[in-house]
């Protein structure tokens, strides 16, 4: 890969898990009345032609793991666990009372964290069969979760999967003793081996492993030292993401400094010794940091052009209702996005209150809708088209120029009602996007708001 390219294009940029993404959602949340009627406008098109989807956000660990982005709370009083689930439970039927008298089906749950294997089996299992009362599992249900090797179980895996889950995504990070201490993450290969076998001998169809490269003290050896593992244990699919330095967002990544992390010279280097190893041993670059060998659901949908993209990653489950439970969650009716209240505390109030704990959201404009829809083509298809007027506005129009510079390094081609990237356009699909995100394009904050693209 030309390294002149990779250093020109990492630059700041989202992670596209929504478009708009979220620091250019409108101010004012949407009010809860016209949050439940966008739930239902959706809820009408996708629970009987496709199910709908829910996120549960378990924010609970037990030490802090200084790389992690997500919304935590850190503790080892186990006695949360019941409250938050009540507290869980009480959320959806607020939003079971929008449905009325139609029973949702289920087509995809996925349990995100924090970390969902904080709770116990026991408790994991009250939480989902509650969450399945009164609601149909779609056939081609998918259910997933979060797993820590340090702490997951057999017991954990067995409960989950009496339940329905089948697919288990492993953080494993790196395998490296000295990048693990640095990060604070307290698990060791064998860990993550015994998690990976066992789940297959229970029975689970998918294991997905998280695999970080730019952590600090981290070295080209080690990734390939790390990669050489996951290639012998052979997860379905990999999610490679480059570390996301925000310490003014996320205090915990102060425990280190910049001069900690590898330079951007040496980051490219780890990228590309991660990606050639991957490519290597036969997994396939399906998007967004995302591979997966050919067998696996992911690279299928890919190929047949049904992957899907949201706040709960790549997926070939799509449906258009998403409902984020739990602090902090974020809901998506296609329409509209809603992020829950953050704080635990806040949360938990504002439920008990009989109300949506809703503190922030979006409701998409016609541009907007138009301009979501060409970038989760580029994120889930490497191409996108526009032959019907409604697919175009002023906007998209001006990212196509703004794409020239693209066309001309070989990473995009342009054509009359279509732009496509190219095989060496891949690794810089953020790029592509960022060019037709006008809500970016009018901010000046990029460099305060986001990590790096690479």
């Amino acid at each position: 890969m030309d390294k002149d390219l990779l250093f020109k294009y990492n630059i700041p940029g989202p992670r596209y898990t929504s478009y708009p993404t979220v620091p250019y959602w409108q101010k004012d949340a949407p009010t809860q009345s016209r949050w439940e009627e966008t739930v239902w406008d959706a809820y009408k098109i996708s629970n009987q032609k496709e199910g709908i989807s829910l996120y549960i956000h378990l924010p609970y660990c037990e030490s802090l793991c200084t790389y992690c982005g997500c919304n935590t709370r850190i503790t080892i009083n186990h006695a949360v666990e019941e409250q938050y689930i009540r507290t869980l439970l009480k959320e959806w039927s607020l939003y079971k009372r929008i449905f009325e008298d139609e029973r949702p089906i289920i087509k995809e749950i996925h349990l995100g964290g924090g970390t969902p294997t904080f709770f116990s089996p026991k408790n994991l299992t009250l939480l989902i069969t509650s969450l399945l009362a009164d609601c149909d599992v779609h056939p081609q249900a998918q259910f997933s979760f979060e797993a820590h090797p340090g702490n997951t179980t057999d017991e954990h895996l067995t409960a989950l999967y009496q339940v329905g889950f089948r697919r288990i995504s492993i953080g494993v990070q790196d395998f490296n003793p000295a990048v693990l201490a640095v990060i604070n993450r307290h698990q060791t290969f064998e860990q993550v081996k015994h998690l990976t076998e066992k789940s297959r001998e229970i029975g689970y169809t998918s294991v997905n492993y998280d695999v970080i490269y730019g952590l600090p003290l981290q070295k080209s050896c080690y990734i390939m030292e790390t990669m050489m593992k996951v290639v012998q244990l052979k997860p379905d699919r990999i999610a490679y993401y480059s570390y996301a330095h925000v310490p003014w967002i996320k205090p915990g990544q102060r425990r280190y400094t910049e001069a900690d992390l590898p330079d951007p010279d040496k980051k490219m280097a780890l990228y590309e010794t991660g990606k050639n190893a991957l490519e290597l041993a036969g997994y396939k670059d399906i998007g967004m940091d995302h591979f997966a060998l050919e067998k696996d659901s992911l690279y299928q949908a890919s190929i047949n052009g049904n992957l899907h993209r949201n706040f709960m990653g790549y997926t070939d489950a799509h449906t258009q209702l998403l409902i984020g439970l739990g602090a902090s969650s974020i809901s998506d009716t296609w329409w509209g996005f809603a992020q829950n209240e953050k704080k635990i505390e806040d949360y938990t109030q504002r439920v008990n209150n009989g109300k949506l704990p809703i503190f922030k959201g979006h409701l998409l404009t016609k541009e907007d809708l138009i301009l979501r829809k060409h970038i989760l083509n580029l994120m889930t298809r490497f191409e996108t088209t526009w032959q019907d007027p409604k697919d175009t506005c002023d906007e998209l129009y001006e990212g196509l120029q703004r794409l020239e510079e693209m066309q001309d390094d070989g990473l995009v081609e342009i054509t009359p009602y279509k732009l496509q990237i190219t095989e060496a356009g891949r690794s810089f699909i953020r790029n592509a996007c960022m060019a037709l995100d006008a809500r970016l394009r009018a901010d000046s904050r990029k460099s305060e708001l986001f990590s790096k693209t690479i």
